[in-house]
């Protein structure tokens, strides 16, 4: 049977991020993708026209149904919100015995908001706590703990900052800094740093839905934290580099990529 990973999230319309971004790269790297839609979004290539979440009962149900009756080998978050989702997953996943990629979506690449100011509390003292490996970018770093990174040096100081609420490890993401996209990997003792090249492609739409959703499916493959941290950054940085434009704004990575190679 094919490893089965499980993303609690919204719907981008655009199909660049969120669930369906979640779905292509599940598929793309060979595993058995299953859906929670936490959010229906109208959004497309210059944003997020507007969001409606669900009732936490349909989100409640949902998970339910394909965690009781086909299982789950990990699971990934991405959009919840507000606190009643947030809550509400995070009960869920302290009750499944899988590891849990939590990426604390809080701003959409447009700048627009895809969490509740009242949401964050939340996500700090229930979701956090529950995470496997929690996926911030800069910006939520300082959206959730107050750390601001503007150097490589830093890096250090916000994975400490979220890693104080209590996730296994943090893998913050250093990709709007200059330079190369450097991530760093920690649990507080080990410390993994991550490099590829920044390519010049502004086509990025979807980058943080689809690293969380490779690491869930290299964790669901059985590979340790970093080890699926290391190769689903390889991923997403190919995807990058082969992202593509769409509409008349920012268009997204290609999740495909990997199998249009011949060695794959």
């Amino acid at each position: 049977m094919k490893p089965l990973v499980l993303t609690v999230a919204g719907s981008d319309s655009g199909g660049g991020a969120g669930i369906q971004a979640d779905l292509k790269t599940m598929l793309a790297l060979g595993v058995h993708g299953m859906s929670v839609v936490t959010a229906v979004t109208a959004q497309n290539s210059l944003g997020v026209q507007g969001a409606w979440e669900l009732p936490a009962e349909a989100v409640r149900a949902q998970y339910r149904s394909v965690v009781d009756d086909i299982g789950v080998q990990a699971v990934k978050t991405g959009m919840l919100a507000s606190a009643e989702l947030v809550e509400t997953v995070a009960e869920l996943l302290a009750g499944t015995d899988a590891p849990a990629v939590v990426d604390p979506v809080g701003i959409s690449k447009h700048g627009d908001s895809l969490l509740a100011d009242s949401a964050l509390d939340a996500v700090r003292t229930k979701l956090l706590p529950v995470a496997t490996v929690a996926t911030p970018n800069l910006d939520e770093v300082e959206q959730l703990t107050g750390v601001r990174v503007d150097s490589e040096e830093r890096l250090r100081e916000a994975a400490a900052a979220v890693l104080a609420y209590g996730p296994r490890w943090v893998l913050v993401k250093g990709g709007h800094l200059s330079g190369d996209a450097v991530d760093l990997l920690s649990d507080g003792t080990e410390e993994h740093w991550l490099r590829a090249p920044r390519y010049d492609n502004r086509h990025t739409h979807g980058t943080g839905c689809t690293l969380a959703s490779a690491i869930a499916a290299h964790l669901a493959m059985g590979r340790s934290v970093p080890e699926a941290v290391t190769a689903a950054k390889a991923y997403v940085t190919g995807a990058i580099a082969a992202g593509f434009a769409l509409g008349g704004g920012i268009g997204p990575v290609d999740h495909g990529w990997a199998l249009r190679r011949e060695d794959v």
